[in-house]
C-alpha cells in the first residue's frame, strides 16, 4: 500500500502514545485490572489509535478495534489464569 506523506497534527502521536501508555494495563495491575471491560477496552482502543496514527496496517487497527468492543459489549472475558 503506498503511504503519503502523514496529515496528523504534528503532536497527535506522542499524545496518543502518552494516552496509551497511561491506559496500558502493566504488569504490577495485571491480575487486580485484566477482568474489568472498561479498562480492557480502553487499552485496546488507545492501541488501535496509535496503530492508525503509525500508519499501520488496516487489519491492525480493526482487529483492535474490534477486540476493544467485544469487551465493551461483553463478548469478551478473562479466561482466568491456565495454572489456577
Amino acid at each position: 500500500m503506498d503511504r503519503t506523506p502523514s496529515d496528523w497534527p504534528e503532536r497527535a502521536l506522542s499524545t496518543s502514545s502518552d494516552l496509551h501508555t497511561q491506559l496500558s494495563i502493566d504488569d504490577r495491575n495485571w491480575h487486580r485490572l485484566k477482568s474489568r471491560w472498561d479498562r480492557r477496552g480502553a487499552e485496546l482502543l488507545s492501541a488501535a489509535l496509535v496503530t492508525l496514527l503509525n500508519e499501520g496496517e488496516r487489519e491492525d487497527v480493526k482487529a483492535l478495534t474490534e477486540q476493544a468492543l467485544g469487551w465493551i459489549s461483553g463478548e469478551l472475558k478473562d479466561p482466568g489464569c491456565p495454572h489456577h
